[in-house]
């Protein structure tokens, strides 16, 4: 089932999809995916079922849609988390790492990404992402897919300048007792991703969430990235370095995941052959629309409005 949150006469409503081109809106007590999860899943699904028959529709072209969970409790970003260009990592973990996005800087499908000169270069990341279901800490890989709820997509967009910006390159202070003053000192660099990652707006997501039963392989997803109709990368969830059961897993090692978490899996880099690489697609100089688009899921469009 597709499901997904609109803004109707200045309320939240959830949506689900009967086609393509039409949309059933569910009752009042449903705003956003969120409150789905917090309803038993045979009341919702009646619900759902009920309003295929009987409820309003909407044409979806005219919808005004919001994120799908409107204020997700975190967004984990799984960093670097694509196999199709190993050569570009150095040096890394031999484990998932993962960075937060504010929820704050979430905007739904056809909400205008909102840029500043300042903000320098701003380049799309297309990507595949996890909606929790069930919380938990410490799932066992094994478990993890039952904890997922469904899959959307998403689009991290990143501003590089602001990223060599806000980098130190430092002496990091370590232990050592073989020192007179017990600590040496440790030539570091280290990135902080406040603003490069979560400036408002630097979160499109949606317009759907795909629920897991409809989902057969989510690591078998054509994912592509266009920018004003130019095919930019054409990938697939093949080429996740870290499946979905192994980042919740993990992830859940650390955080306890939540109803409603999100949890984005990584850029798809593989570059189409239109030519190019999304980190080439400055959308602050250039402007137009980008669009990325998932298997089974559907297209995640958005305009760039200069602030």
């Amino acid at each position: 089932m597709h499901i997904g949150s609109i803004e109707q006469d200045g309320d939240r409503r959830v949506v689900v999809r009967e086609s393509d081109d039409v949309g059933v809106v569910l009752p009042a007590e449903y705003t956003d995916v969120e409150s789905v999860l917090l309803s038993p899943a045979e009341r919702w699904r009646e619900a759902a079922a009920t309003a295929m028959h009987e409820g309003p529709r909407i044409a979806l072209a005219d919808a005004a849609w919001l994120p799908p969970v409107h204020r997700p409790g975190k967004v984990l970003c799984v960093a670097l988390n694509n196999s199709a260009n190993p050569d570009r990592i150095l040096s890394g973990p031999d484990t998932p790492a993962m960075f937060v996005k504010p929820s704050s800087s979430l905007i739904g499908h056809a909400r205008p990404i909102r840029l500043r000169a300042e903000f320098g270069r701003v380049h799309p990341e297309p990507e595949l992402a996890v909606v929790i279901g069930r919380g938990g800490t410490d799932i066992a890989a094994e478990d993890a897919l039952s904890h997922v709820f469904g899959y959307t997509i998403i689009n991290d967009l990143t501003s590089p300048t602001m990223r060599g910006e806000d980098t130190f390159h430092y002496r990091a202070i370590h232990p050592d007792p073989t020192a007179d003053d017990g600590i040496r000192y440790v030539e570091s660099w280290v990135s902080y991703p406040a603003r490069y990652k979560g400036t408002d707006t630097f979160g499109p997501i949606g317009p759907w969430v795909v629920t897991s039963d409809d989902i057969r392989d989510p690591h078998s997803l054509r994912i592509t990235c266009s920018h004003d109709g130019r095919l930019v990368t054409d990938d697939n969830t093949a080429n996740l370095r870290f499946s979905v059961a192994e980042v919740v897993s993990f992830a859940s090692s650390y955080l306890t995941l939540e109803a409603g978490d999100v949890i984005a899996m990584g850029t798809a880099l593989k570059r189409s052959a239109a030519g190019g690489a999304v980190q080439n697609v400055d959308l602050t100089a250039l402007g137009g629309v980008v669009e990325v688009a998932i298997e089974g899921i559907g297209t995640l469009s958005n305009p760039v409005q200069r602030r």
